[in-house]
């Protein structure tokens, strides 16, 4: 079954421009399910021929797709069907360990990272005194090169020596210096994204997303973090298991 089989082909009576008719086949086919999460679609010229199109009309209509991640592009090997992720609130873990369970390869761009000290929010979450040095790392969260999430977390001082201590993993960091939360209190509510943070993560501005809120401990109860993520709502799903106990 070729391509076009697959996903249909255009309507004559549609006065659409050719890269937004191709564009709404491939978003139908996978809302549909007729494309499945990881299936690779065909390389830009094959389409263009198959469709009788130029390839910057098919680069227009993935490029679409990409951004609003329906589509994901893999460095050397094409361009798949991304999946939402599921994020777990039942554990404890960091977004490079939900990427890997999930066979994604995650990916940080760093937009700060810097030592200071503690400013009021940040004592209240962190329990710290007026003064008390802290790490704050700011950064866009990346799933196959696709922008997931924006991050901003504020660490303890004493947790790391210093803010080159961080690489692709925050709690790998913490981990590597004994200090990795084991347990955290978190809080998710709903939040439109502001023209700045929607364009870092390639959405339009007032898209949905979700803002998690994370403080997380030592066992001993120290505070370790104070974490603000804002995730894709186009791209993640937050769920939990519930039991009656």
């Amino acid at each position: 079954m070729s391509f076009s089989d697959q996903v249909g082909r255009f309507r004559t009576d549609n006065p659409a421009p050719l890269y937004l008719q191709l564009q709404q086949l491939i978003r139908d086919a996978i809302t549909n399910q007729l494309l499945a999460q990881g299936e690779a679609i065909p390389p830009e010229r094959d389409l263009a021929i198959e469709y009788d199109v130029s390839r910057i009309t098919v680069r227009k209509a993935i490029g679409g797709l990409v951004e609003d991640g329906l589509l994901t592009r893999r460095r050397g090997a094409g361009t798949f069907v991304a999946g939402r992720v599921e994020k777990s609130f039942s554990k404890l873990s960091s977004f490079t360990e939900d990427m890997a369970a999930r066979g994604r390869v995650a990916s940080s761009r760093w937009i700060s990272r810097a030592a200071g000290t503690v400013d009021p929010e940040e004592s209240m979450a962190l329990g710290l005194s007026p003064g008390a040095p802290v790490l704050r790392f700011h950064r866009i969260r990346s799933a196959d090169d696709v922008p997931m999430a924006l991050e901003y977390s504020t660490v303890a001082g004493y947790c790391l020596a210093s803010v080159e201590a961080v690489g692709d993993s925050l709690y790998e960091a913490l981990d590597a210096a004994g200090n990795r939360p084991a347990r955290a209190l978190q809080r998710l509510r709903a939040v439109p994204f502001g023209p700045e943070q929607a364009k870092m993560l390639g959405v339009d501005a007032g898209a949905p997303g979700l803002l998690i809120e994370r403080h997380g401990f030592l066992r001993d109860g120290r505070a370790v973090e104070f974490t603000r993520s804002y995730y894709r709502g186009d791209a993640y799903d937050f769920v939990a298991e519930l039991t009656d106990l």
